[in-house]
Formats: C-alpha cells, sequence, structure tokens
C-alpha cells in the first residue's frame, strides 16, 4: 500500500539546483533509525538530491542540531527522523512535545524547510508499522515533506 501510495506522488519542483539536505537522525533506537533513513534516502534519491546524515542521541536533541546546521548555510532543507516510545514516566511527553516545539519553531521564524518524521509511539511494534519502507515508510514522508517546503522556499524565493 505505501509503495503505491509512494508511486502516485509527483516529483516536487522547483527544487533549488543542487539541492542538499541534512538528516538528523535520533539513534537512541538504532534499527529503526536507520530503516527511517533509508526511506528518507531513497526519497531524496528519487529526487536526484544528495543527502547527509547526522546523528544526535535522541529526539530532544534535533532541534537543536538542526538549528546548528542551518546556521552553516549548507543545506536547503532537513529532515527530523527518531522515535520516542512510550515508557513508565512522563519523560515521553516532554521530549515529544518540546522536540515538535523546537522544530516548529524553526520552521515558523527561520522558515526552514524541515521534514518531520520523529515518530512517537506506544510500542516497538507500532515504531517498526510506521518506520518499515514496506509499510508506513516515514522516513520517506518526512522526505517528501521537506522536499515540498524547499519547493515553496524556491518559489516564493526565501532567501537561506
Amino acid at each position: 500500500m505505501a509503495e503505491a501510495q509512494r508511486g502516485a506522488r509527483p516529483l516536487v519542483s522547483p527544487l533549488p539546483s543542487g539541492a542538499r539536505v541534512l538528516i538528523v537522525e535520533a539513534r537512541f533506537y538504532e534499527d529503526l533509525a536507520n530503516e527511517l533513513a533509508a526511506g528518507a534516502l531513497a526519497e531524496l534519491s528519487r529526487h536526484g538530491v544528495a543527502g547527509e546524515r547526522l546523528a544526535v542521541p535522541g529526539a530532544f536533541e534535533i532541534p537543536g542540531a538542526i538549528a546548528m546546521a542551518a546556521d552553516s548555510g549548507r543545506f536547503d532543507g532537513f529532515i527530523a527522523l527518531g522515535c520516542v516510545i512510550r515508557g513508565e514516566t512522563s519523560h515521553y511527553d516532554y521530549v515529544c512535545g518540546e522536540s515538535a516545539r523546537g522544530l516548529m519553531e524553526l520552521t515558523v521564524q527561520r522558515r526552514l524547510a524541515i521534514g518531520y518524521g520523529i515518530l512517537t509511539v506506544e510500542n516497538d511494534a507500532q515504531a517498526w508499522a510506521r518506520a518499515r519502507r514496506s509499510e508506513g515508510d516515514k522516513g520517506a514522508d518526512a522526505a517528501y515533506a521537506a522536499l515540498s517546503m524547499m519547493a515553496l522556499r524556491q518559489r516564493f524565493r526565501v532567501a537561506s
């Protein structure tokens, strides 16, 4: 099902010439991070866009890493990938809320093109159903969102 949906997606344009995207991935759940990144890289490749991977410890660190990378001026877009699985404490709520808030602030205040691919789930099975390229392929979804926002930046001539 996910493959049929991806195949039906049009290529995003206009994209900046020589576009570069940074994939910032929380490595707390390494196998999930690798699967999400594989989906994102495949979608970038489909569009002929170069992707670079950057590992951070967890989802909480993703907004800060993107803010630092944005200051370098080397990237046209960003993909935030990770997974937060609910535990027995309120830590889940803080990590999910603050990472999402941080990314939204970067998107709105700095007009960064960011694809959101941080899974927030109850258990491991839900995470895999969303991460697996043969099922949910949320890595590809996040890449497509980043590319779409990059095209909007290009269309409206938003400076980097």
